[in-house]
């Protein structure tokens, strides 16, 4: 199997458009990435001909749409290595997979017991903590990074003690591109009897991953990011994990039965599924997976470190530039400051060249105040990205920065 970034190209529709008059460059892949046609038609294909609610209809397309959504589940549960299809939750997105782990936990949290976060975290991964924080009394307790940007993994093990109840983890920073080692992570937390939460929003789409190898309690991931769409993602939990957790929400679906006096629960995944789910998305999620398996993974994780080296080359001693993160082994994302320039004007500038970049907090205001910014400016690269639109880019960013010099 052979990598051809043109090939690749063309399965992205939107690639083909302007921005300005100019092509379009989109830097834009750790917000969300671009879909391609399988996706698109998979998604289309699906309420054309095939259409009907899940699980409870006997008829031909209920029986032919429920097919397709639990092949989607068995999809997710082959991406990640999970042992079993009923380990596998649809979600939201990753941060309502987040939000109930944080809810079943919650209820057994008492005062002072710990969770343990990185600095780097996306609010995603904070804010559902902060709750236990303010209604239960649990203790939040940080480990920061080093200068490089990586985890300061002496720091996880001091912050680990017999309260901690849970370790919450990125598996790979959407700012720093900072890839801890989250096995001996896990490792050091189930050795106090904590359990792990990783977020894997970031990771799954670079990395390759086995839940079962990183030995994660809970592993989160989210469609949109992965070339699929938005409104979906998924939730991985040892079924011991996901069988003690109470339900999230309460509605159908997610029931055994119900009566005036008492209501049973569903066994996982159904039980923390509650309603109609997300099924067109959840199709689309499948298909999304199915194709970036037909791809040569291995040749498109070269690719994309070659975009960022060639980004890292150009912009390296740049007078008043400042690369957030070079931790050792980092994925496609390049946060950047501009001495003199705000993010936003930099973002807008560059826009006018056609380029898409990210400018903001990036939802991690601990970490932005960890490195002495307000805000960064964002570069993140996808496997439809080329050394060429690199280049644009530094040009693109060249020109802003004589323009706000």
């Amino acid at each position: 199997m052979t990598f051809d970034v043109n090939a690749i190209r063309a399965e992205f529709p939107i690639l083909s458009r302007t921005v300005h008059g100019k092509p379009l460059v989109y830097f834009d892949n750790a917000a969300s990435a671009q879909k391609p046609n399988a996706v698109i038609d998979a998604m289309a294909n699906a309420m054309r001909g095939s259409y009907a609610n899940v699980h409870r209809g006997l008829h031909t397309l209920a029986n032919e749409t429920t097919q397709a959504f639990e092949d989607a589940r068995e999809s997710v549960r082959r991406f990640i290595n999970a042992g079993a299809v009923d380990e596998i939750i649809f979600t939201k997105g990753g941060t309502e997979a987040i939000n109930i782990v944080a809810a079943g936990i919650g209820a057994s949290i008492k005062p002072g017991d710990e969770i343990v976060l990185s600095i780097m975290e996306h609010h995603s991964n904070i804010v559902p903590w902060h709750f236990l924080r303010e209604r239960k009394g649990a203790v939040l307790k940080w480990v920061d990074t080093l200068p490089d940007g990586s985890l300061d993994m002496d720091g996880l093990e001091r912050q680990l003690t017999s309260k901690t109840r849970l370790l919450a983890l990125t598996h790979m920073s959407n700012v720093l591109g900072t890839v801890p080692d989250v096995k001996a992570a896990a490792a050091m937390a189930h050795g106090v009897g904590a359990d792990v939460l990783l977020d894997g929003c970031q990771a799954a789409v670079n990395l390759g991953v086995d839940v079962r190898a990183l030995d994660a309690d809970y592993y989160v991931g989210t469609g949109h990011k992965i070339y699929g769409p938005t409104g979906i993602g998924f939730l991985y939990g040892k079924r011991a994990k996901l069988e003690a957790l109470p339900p999230f929400e309460g509605g159908g679906e997610m029931i055994e039965t119900v009566s005036r006096e008492v209501v049973t629960y569903n066994a996982p995944p159904h039980r923390f599924e509650a309603g109609t789910p997300p099924i067109v998305e959840a199709i689309g999620l499948g298909a999304a997976i199915t194709w970036l398996e037909s791809q040569d993974r291995q040749a498109i994780h070269k690719h994309k470190e070659a975009l960022l080296a060639r980004a890292v080359d150009a912009l390296h001693g740049v007078n008043g530039l400042t690369l957030h993160g070079t931790a050792a082994g980092k994925g496609p994302v390049l946060a950047f400051s501009l001495q003199g320039a705000h993010p936003h004007d930099l973002a807008q500038i560059i826009d006018r060249y056609g380029v898409a970049i990210r400018a903001g907090h990036h939802c991690a205001q601990p970490l932005m105040s960890h490195l002495g910014v307000s805000a960064t400016a964002r570069a993140s690269f996808a496997l439809y990205n080329t050394l060429e639109e690199v280049d644009v880019f530094v040009e693109a960013l060249s020109k802003a920065r004589a323009m706000l010099s």
